[in-house]
């Protein structure tokens, strides 16, 4: 950065906010940049620590070249994708805890990511050759407003794990949204909208179908960045790329709360009729 001279890169990047370690090394390596850079330069290199776990074998054993219990971590990328490893790293995971690497969990991530894959494409088939209107523009269904409702919390909680630096949290309640709330329910439920005669009905689903993508991508960017950007450039419009796109903000007025509510007993009473089918 130019240091000791006083360069505009050593003025933008020191002191940085967060350094991220394992708990094995804060000694060696946290403490020692600590005095390094009160001698040096009289100010604390840091603001924040966050210290994770060290990841271990299915059997719970730390990983080393002496044991030959070490997984390559490109061999996972090659075999599921770097998304995938990235996605099994950070869910199910709090911080400072240890955790053990299992296959079946990088399957569930790379699972999920054609999960995302696949119902963005078929967004993305319905909207094709479309004008669709500005959500703001459109009469939202009750359906409509209990995935924008189900949207703004999810905003919200991955927002305050995120600034908490709970990252498994954040994580979890995000994959919960995208796999369930988007992908098996409101896609489902969006259907009869698409494939009716009412044409404002249409519009008003691709409106809902594709602002809500549009938002479970930006906020899932930080977490699986590739499948996310890829994604993203097929969205309509001019946008540029999802690296610089704002991160979503909750908006109270898109909350719904009561009528979110209330459609919560018609998804129950769906749940109680499919499992009655199931039973029969």
């Amino acid at each position: 950065l130019g240091w000791p001279e006083d360069t505009p890169e050593y003025r933008y990047f020191y002191p940085t906010s967060v350094l991220v370690t394992a708990y094995d090394i804060i000694t060696y390596w946290v403490s020692r940049m600590v005095f390094s850079a009160l001698e040096y330069t009289g100010t604390v290199p840091f603001k924040d620590v966050l210290i994770h776990g060290i990841v271990r074998d299915e059997n719970g054993i730390k990983m080393s070249k002496s044991l030959g219990n070490g997984i390559d971590p490109l061999e996972v990328i090659d075999q599921y994708g770097a998304d995938a490893l990235r996605l099994t790293l950070m869910t199910g995971n709090a911080p400072g805890n240890d955790m053990r690497f299992y296959w079946e969990r990088v399957e569930a991530s790379r699972n999920f990511a054609n999960k995302l894959w696949n119902a963005a494409r078929f967004v993305l088939m319905n909207v094709k050759d479309e004008e669709v209107p500005p959500i703001a523009s459109v009469k939202l269904q009750p359906a409509d407003r209990w995935i924008i409702s189900r949207l703004m919390a999810t905003v919200r909680e991955v927002t305050v794990s995120l600034q908490k630096y709970d990252l498994g949290i954040a994580a979890d309640k995000l994959s919960d949204f995208v796999w369930n709330d988007f992908c098996d329910w409101y896609i489902e439920l969006s259907k009869p909208a698409l494939y009716g005669e009412d044409a404002e009905k249409r519009k008003g689903a691709l409106s809902v179908l594709l602002y809500v993508l549009d938002n479970a991508l930006r906020l899932l960017h930080p977490f699986i960045p590739f499948v996310t950007e890829e994604i993203y450039g097929y969205l309509p419009g001019e946008h540029g790329r999802i690296i610089s796109a704002e991160f979503p903000r909750y908006v109270g007025k898109l909350a719904y709360k009561k009528e979110a509510k209330a459609f919560e007993g018609v998804i129950g009473l769906i749940k109680t009729v499919r499992a009655m089918k199931v039973a029969v």
